[in-house]
């Protein structure tokens, strides 16, 4: 509760005993304590119209903290007063900033305004700031993004891959400007591609058709095309994000790298290119390979192949050794004639092996003709026997004969015609 103090005086001047009377009691008094007032303050900045809001105003007093933060004061005047706002830029913030705070600019900040208790104030917590007079660039370029993207300018699977070993690279950039002068150097030292220049304006009126133009000059005619600018403000860099710039990007055959600025600022002229680098020294670092690189690689495959070769050698030289060996005469003879003892042994196993297979057959074939003779019907012929034959027939038995009738003898050696005299069927004398 907080306490009232009343001071009362005597009649002499002397100050009276002090009477302490609780604030409640005071009729038609309402009382409220710090922490209380504070919070109603609080409360009262949660109006929508203060959050994330912008601000536009003149700064002074600013101060640029080795922590990193910035506190500065816009102001404006009004009614011939001047209205003031004390600003906070953290330094998470401050250093996304485009360019650095000064007193006298005309600034346009974003940001929500709270209330410091600890300080007893309120303060605008400033997270962007641009210069005044930007925010209809910065809605135009948002409205330029989005058309662009419509047309398919930002799709990455329409971008391409950059060749590896470049012979000629375009540049488009300010011919009298240190970019020009810092990718000469990093192409100097890292390989030896032809520069090709297609100066140009980078900024100012007209600027983007002139930078269209000098992309369009070198397409078809160089290996890769770097788009670069050093550092400036949004203004400065403006080119580099209207349509004409952008659309040319996205119409180049030959694959395009973007080095618009720092490596901070990103334009729609990066998010069309092939490639986007930091700063137009990176760019050069992407396009070209490092030479020291290329040549300890060199090195390495001519130490594999060297190696390759030297193991072939060797092989060949140990077959050389082998067949030079097999090839001595002295060598040589005593081969030959291992192989004439094989042959002579060969022939003598197979007259051997003929000889054994040709008794062989003899036996069979005279066991064959001892059959044959056996059951030979002329064999009988031999012990005194005779073949009657008839119409080129045997005849079987004396009823085939008929008496008169010329038959044919055959007997173990020749043969004679007989006339039948008489025919006797020894059937019938039985």
């Amino acid at each position: 509760m907080v306490r009232v103090q009343q001071v009362l005086f005597s009649g002499d001047g002397d100050v009276a005993d002090e009477v302490e009377e609780p604030a409640a009691q005071i009729p038609g008094r309402r009382v409220l304590g710090v922490g209380e007032m504070a919070a109603i303050i609080d409360e009262l900045l949660l109006d929508e119209r203060l959050i994330e809001c912008f601000v536009r105003g003149e700064i002074s007093n600013c101060r640029h903290h080795t922590s990193g933060h910035c506190y500065f004061v816009l102001s404006e005047e009004r009614d011939d007063e001047t209205a003031q706002i004390p600003c906070v830029c953290w330094r998470r913030d401050a250093i996304r900033l485009r360019e650095e705070l000064r007193d006298g600019q005309t600034v346009i900040a974003f940001g929500s305004v709270a209330h410091y208790a600890a300080g007893g104030r309120y303060q605008f917590y400033v997270r962007e700031v641009e210069r005044s007079g930007l925010g209809d660039k910065f809605l135009q370029l948002e409205r330029w993004r989005q058309e662009l993207a419509a047309e398919g300018c930002f799709l990455e699977l329409t971008k391409r891959a950059l060749p590896r070993f470049p012979a000629r690279v375009g540049v488009v950039t300010s011919s009298t400007g240190a970019v020009l002068h810092d990718i000469l150097n990093v192409l100097g030292r890292r390989f030896p591609a032809e520069l090709v220049l297609s100066p140009t304006a980078v900024q100012g009126d007209g600027a983007e058709h002139a930078i269209a133009a000098a992309i369009a000059r070198l397409d078809g005619r160089v290996d890769v095309i770097i788009v670069a600018r050093g550092g400036g403000s949004f203004e400065d860099l403006l080119a580099f994000n209207h349509p004409v710039v952008v659309r040319a990007v996205h119409a180049c055959t030959t694959p395009v790298v973007s080095a618009v600025g720092h490596e901070v600022d990103v334009t729609l002229c990066d998010l069309a290119a092939d490639l986007r680098a930091p700063t137009p020294s990176a760019a050069a670092e992407l396009v070209a390979p490092d030479r020291t690189v290329l040549l300890e690689e060199l090195r390495q495959a001519r130490r594999r192949l060297a190696d390759l070769l030297y193991a072939r050698w060797e092989r060949a030289d140990d077959d050389l050794q082998e067949l030079r060996d097999r090839l001595r005469p002295a060598r040589l003879a005593f081969r030959i004639d291992r192989r004439r003892e094989d042959t002579a042994e060969l022939a003598d196993r197979l007259e051997r092996s003929r000889g054994r297979a040709l008794e062989r057959r003899q036996a069979e074939l005279g066991a064959l003709a001892a059959v044959l003779r056996a059951r030979s019907p002329f064999e009988p012929l031999v012990r005194g026997y005779a073949l009657i034959e008839h119409g080129g027939r045997p005849v079987r038995a004396a009823g085939e004969l008929v008496q008169g009738e010329l038959v044919r003898a055959r007997f173990g050696t020749g043969r004679a015609v007989l006339r039948v005299e008489e025919v006797c069927d020894d059937r019938e004398d039985v």
